[in-house]
């Protein structure tokens, strides 16, 4: 069992400040996804939990006991980083029982652990082999493997595999999400990569400059984010932000852009938008479609555009729609053939539509 808290915590390097009060519960055998921008905090809190930074302010608590000032050795967790740093001189086996031999763990024991974490690992072919001899997926194994050897009670991921190429990063995540299955362990992940984010975690935190956006499921966090940095940062391609002026007409609101284009707000029921106010349009790109795909929507949700440019990803095709100015990215089907400079008649799932504050960022619809 493994539940972490993390109460108001702080992290300064000298009068900077860079974590700013951040507050989280970790629920035991939970996979936990760190995520934002290079510099948002991600790693320092993560290396705070290790043990690795110490803590400016606040407290960090494994099971209901304070571990600001335990060793790192002594709090039972394990981490695994972006680069492997395995012993070169060392092969597979020596490198994943390193630890347990610096803990005088009885040979017989040893012997029995690392056995069964390269089971686990698909690596019982390599335990001979020096590093060198490794592929990058099979070193990041390793790594992983000489953490499992431990039988920590939580792991701790720092960017894992962000020095692998697309195919194997593709490979390690399923293989990572079948660790988290396998060995029922709590999961601090941190990545930059929010593909990672989203198909890994059970929860993601979403973080910029030392604070916490959002917290929730990668489903929660794609349909309902709070405010415009979340809806932008999740979901590939990114959701269609644009600059517009609520129009309201009685109970009646749309959404007034330059150039002339003007969108129907649906369920306008309680919703606080005012005449005149500046304020940004949220609709993803799943949400827009030729409008021969969707013929069940409302003509009064259908728009004419002009195609710019075509991004065919066999499965799908992305396609960059100019709208009197406002450009926006809609999705088609792999197979269909679109032109540039092709009129195109566009169908919006307005049911789906998102608005945000735009001085606040902050969502309102």
């Amino acid at each position: 069992m493994a539940e972490l808290k993390i109460n108001d915590v702080v992290k300064r390097y000298g009068k900077t400040e860079v974590v700013h009060g951040i507050n989280l519960d970790v629920k035991d055998k939970e996979f936990l996804v760190l995520v934002g921008p290079s510099g948002c905090g991600k790693s320092t809190l993560l290396r705070m939990v290790a043990g690795l930074e110490e803590i400016s302010g606040g407290t960090i608590s494994i099971n209901g006991k304070v571990i600001n000032d335990v060793a790192p050795k002594d709090r039972g967790l394990a981490m695994v980083f972006q680069n492997y740093a395995l012993y070169p001189h060392m092969d597979v086996f020596n490198n994943m029982s390193f630890g347990l031999k610096l803990s005088k763990t009885p040979k017989e024991e040893i012997q029995q652990r690392v056995e069964e974490v390269a089971g686990i690992l698909g690596l019982e072919e390599l335990l001979y082999r020096k590093p060198h001899e490794l592929s990058g997926g099979q070193r990041q194994r390793v790594a992983m493997g000489r953490a499992m050897v431990r039988k920590p009670s939580m792991f701790l991921f720092d960017e894992p595999l962000s020095n692998l190429d697309a195919k194997l990063r593709i490979q390690m995540r399923a293989e990572i999400k079948l660790l988290h299955q396998r060995v029922d362990s709590t999961i601090i992940y941190v990545t930059h990569d929010q593909v990672e984010a989203m198909t890994l975690a059970d929860r993601i935190v979403v973080l910029r400059n030392g604070y916490i956006e959002q917290v929730g499921t990668p489903i929660e966090l794609f349909t309902n984010p709070v405010n415009t940095f979340v809806a932008g940062f999740i979901g590939t391609p990114p959701m269609n932000l644009i600059h517009c002026t609520a129009k309201r007409d009685g109970d009646d609101v749309s959404l007034k852009f330059e150039g002339g284009l003007e969108i129907p707000v649906p369920k306008t029921n309680g919703i606080e938008l005012s005449d005149g106010q500046k304020v940004v349009m949220g609709l993803r790109t799943e949400e827009m479609m030729p409008a021969d795909m969707n013929e069940d929507l409302p003509d009064a949700w259908k728009f004419d555009g002009v195609v710019e440019v075509v991004e065919p990803l066999g499965n799908e095709t992305h396609v960059h729609v100019d709208f009197n100015g406002v450009k926006m990215i809609v999705r088609s089907e792999g197979r269909r053939v679109i032109h540039p400079r092709e009129n195109i008649r566009i169908a919006m799932d307005l049911n789906q539509l998102h608005v945000f504050d735009a001085e606040t960022t902050q969502v309102v619809y």
